[in-house]
């Protein structure tokens, strides 16, 4: 049974769009305002789905940070996962947030659901997260997600106040406000046109990639 939606292609407006009505939703059942940086397992929590952490065995497409149980409405994060740098965990569950937003069809899983209960036998297969350099099609959807779930516009203008962003030292310092890593940082500025790193090198550059 397949619960997972045919691709679509989507602005990255769009997306950011869909990101940002995740954190209304969020702050709607909250008495006090977020606060960054996010805890990526509670805004999945408050979102329904439950989190979990075990080991993701690689297949022939390599190694899982993670994966989503759609049916099980669950999260699970690849326990050989949380040694890596610090704010690949955050990144990682808002990625999976991105695909539940994004890619679940949720009509098929209470489809699902309703013929578990009638006691008819079906499977659903798991939603793997991979590895960046896999990433195709929805999968940079949900990353481009995660980034502007975890770094919306409006903190990124708060955070880079006062700040050189052509320093990697005011870099380092508002990826710690941010609670992700400098990768993501520094994709998520470029992005927003705010800096531009050639490939290969470690100059910054202030704006877009031809100012």
């Amino acid at each position: 049974m397949k619960v997972i939606k045919p691709y679509q292609s989507m602005s990255k407006k769009e997306i950011e769009h869909r990101a940002l009505d995740v954190l209304q939703r969020v702050q709607a059942k909250r008495k006090r305002p977020l606060k960054f940086p996010l805890d990526a397992g509670h805004l999945a929590e408050s979102l329904g789905l439950d989190m979990d952490c075990g080991e993701i065995a690689p297949d022939e497409q390599g190694a899982s940070a993670a994966m989503i149980l759609p049916t099980e409405r669950k999260i699970i994060m690849n326990e050989s996962s949380l040694n890596l740098p610090k704010g690949f965990e955050e990144s990682s569950i808002a990625h999976e947030i991105g695909h539940w937003e994004l890619h679940i069809d949720k009509n098929a899983i209470s489809k699902f659901v309703e013929l578990q209960d009638s006691g008819v036998e079906t499977a659903v297969e798991p939603f793997l997260c991979r590895s960046v350099n896999a990433q195709q099609g929805i999968e940079k959807q949900a990353q481009y997600f995660a980034s502007c779930l975890l770094m919306p516009q409006f903190k990124i203008e708060d955070v880079k106040r006062g700040r050189d962003l052509t320093k990697w030292k005011h870099l380092y310092a508002m990826k710690d406000e941010l609670g992700v890593t400098i990768s993501n940082l520094t994709h998520r500025l470029q992005d927003l046109g705010l800096i531009y790193i050639p490939k290969d090198s470690k100059q910054i550059y202030p704006g877009k990639a031809n100012s």
